[in-house]
């Protein structure tokens, strides 16, 4: 049934990773609903719209890293998670 992707433990794990902070961000919600605003992007988001655009960037991020380095991707791991909390607070 699973045998249409390479389920080794990274990718296990990434995908666990989607689902928990899908998870924390719906009991976030029900918790503490949120409403829109403006921070340094240029339109008014929810927390969910900017998981969301964080997520979006996590990934070229990635293939950025992956197109022009031969570094690790653990740094652009680092250079994603880190850009995901600056935009959740501030975006």
């Amino acid at each position: 049934m699973l045998d249409w992707m390479n389920w080794t433990p990274p990718v296990a794990i990434f995908f666990a990773s989607i689902v928990a902070i899908l998870m924390a961000m719906t009991v976030w919600e029900i918790v503490s609903p949120c409403t829109e605003r403006k921070g340094f992007l240029p339109i008014a988001t929810t927390r969910g719209d900017r998981l969301f655009i964080g997520l979006l960037s996590a990934a070229y991020i990635h293939l950025a890293f992956l197109a022009v380095s031969e570094v690790s991707l653990w740094i652009a791991l680092a250079v994603s998670v880190l850009w995901l909390l600056i935009l959740l607070r501030w975006g």
